[in-house]
């Protein structure tokens, strides 16, 4: 293989990776906590987009409780969405393990 052609794969592969870091911030991921009381959404990037709280657990005395659900709910989707982004680059590395990309996603 000479030069120019592995640079221009390593180009291609660059030009992918940014494809898909493009598509995951469009896509979103949703998780609830407390029996869906408590939904949050991010996206594929790992940024929160929107917590949902149902009006029931808004109460004064149950602010413990209600930080507990939207930690619990935030993790999820955050799990989730790391999830999301290794599935996607595992596309683009045909699922081999490259090291320093797997840290970008989660």
């Amino acid at each position: 293989m000479d030069m120019n052609s592995i640079m221009q794969q390593a180009q291609q592969f660059q030009q992918n990776m940014a494809r898909i870091q493009e598509e995951l911030a469009l896509k979103k991921v949703t998780a609830s906590a407390g029996g869906n009381m408590v939904t949050v959404t991010a996206n594929g990037k790992g940024e929160i987009l929107s917590i949902v709280i149902e009006r029931a657990l808004i109460v004064e005395n149950e602010a413990e409780m209600l930080q507990d659900l939207i930690v619990a709910a935030s993790n999820e989707a955050l799990r989730k969405a790391r999830e999301l982004g290794s599935a996607e680059m595992g596309k683009l590395t045909g699922g081999l393990n490259l090291p320093g990309l797997s840290s970008m996603f989660g």
